[in-house]
């Protein structure tokens, strides 16, 4: 998995002259840990950390109104390009201790990859959909744990006892409202291994 398919866009960004405070506002707003620093042309030029706002403020004296985040920012800074492999910016976020990398291309800020990105791109996109349809039917079903979900490319295959035929259409309807289903299959019989189960 490269860059490109985890990393966060529009990213939120600051210039040279943006003052500290402005920058932690941004920062506060957006729930980011970082914000690239970037010049007229997008070039990334450094990066304004809550670290760095830590380093000159302090709830007690609060910051500066007119300091420029040039004046603190973290430079240079690690910036990785779209082709770069999820595992090479996890291994240099660790080795550096970096929460957030900024995606360039030909020099040019077109995303950020943050440590939430990285662990995103862990969880398999199957894994994904199989927590949220379950969650779904928790919720339905009054947190009684009643179907077993199995799923496969998108493919959503439910198994268990069903009051009628008009749950299953309930079951089948809730299921395809997560993002990623491509089609839900609703089996009234428990696969082999749980019948086995005692």
């Amino acid at each position: 998995m490269q860059a490109r398919e985890i990393m966060t866009r529009p990213v939120a960004r600051v210039g040279p002259g943006t003052t500290v405070r402005e920058a932690v506002t941004l920062l506060t707003e957006h729930g980011v840990a970082a914000l690239p620093v970037v010049d007229g042309d997008c070039h990334v030029v450094g990066i304004f950390t809550e670290s760095d706002a830590l380093r000159v403020g302090s709830a007690e004296r609060g910051l500066e109104p007119a300091l420029p985040v040039s004046a603190i920012m973290t430079k240079p800074v690690e910036v990785v390009s779209l082709d770069t492999d999820a595992r090479e910016i996890a291994s240099r976020m660790l080795g550096d201790r970096l929460r957030s990398v900024p995606v360039v291309d030909d020099g040019v800020l077109v995303g950020i990859v943050s440590r939430r990105d990285i662990l995103r791109s862990l969880v398999r996109g199957d894994d994904s959909i199989s927590a949220r349809v379950l969650a779904l039917f928790t919720d339905y079903s009054g947190h009684r744990n009643r179907w077993s979900v199995e799923v496969a490319g998108g493919v959503v295959t439910v198994w268990g006892d069903f009051t009628d035929e008009a749950e299953q259409q309930v079951v089948r309807a809730l299921a395809g409202t997560v993002g990623g289903v491509v089609a839900v299959d609703v089996r009234s019989r428990v696969p082999e291994v749980l019948e086995a189960t005692p």
